[in-house]
């Protein structure tokens, strides 16, 4: 069974997210999105509302693809990460060159710590490219629309921040 394990910190998930979500379900019999706790990034939402977000989204895809996907909150090393939900396919999106060197050299490190999962690089559609997360959050910390970035329940969620800061 191939199980793949694409992570990240999912705050918020972007349109970029659910994309590489998608495409990764036709290489894998079983996805796990691993939602990183790392709190050094400043989170905008908790673990527990990323997950959920993630949850209202991945229901459609699990039905359109007939596969079984999963969130699994994790603070550990990502290899370890993997090795917990069995994964022997990490999941990677890229969008530009600047994403490849830091992805380059994680899988560099990876590879060290086990030669047994690979690393599948999937690059985001032209469409979704210059989305990212963190660029996501400022916008909408200033007051913008950030309707064409993200799925309708994240951006819901995101105009409800911005409307308890007034």
């Amino acid at each position: 069974m191939r199980i793949g394990l694409y992570p990240g910190t999912f705050d918020p998930l972007t349109l970029g997210h659910v994309d590489i979500i998608r495409r990764a379900s036709y290489l894998v019999d079983k996805l796990v999105i691993g939602v990183a706790v790392n709190n050094s990034k400043s989170p905008m939402f908790s673990l527990q509302e990323r997950v959920n977000m993630i949850n209202e989204e991945i229901e459609l895809i699990e039905n359109e693809f007939k596969i079984q996907i999963i969130t699994h909150p994790f603070e550990n090393l990502l290899i370890e990460c993997a090795k917990d939900v069995n994964a022997n396919i990490i999941i990677r999106g890229l969008r530009a060159v600047s994403d490849f060197e830091y992805e380059f050299q994680m899988v560099g490190m990876n590879r060290v710590l086990s030669n047994e999962i690979e690393t599948v690089f999937l690059m985001a559609d032209n469409s979704y490219q210059p989305i990212a997360s963190k660029l996501v959050k400022e916008i909408a910390r200033l007051g913008g629309n950030t309707k064409k970035f993200v799925p309708n329940s994240v951006y819901k969620r995101l105009i409800n921040i911005k409307s308890k800061k007034k």
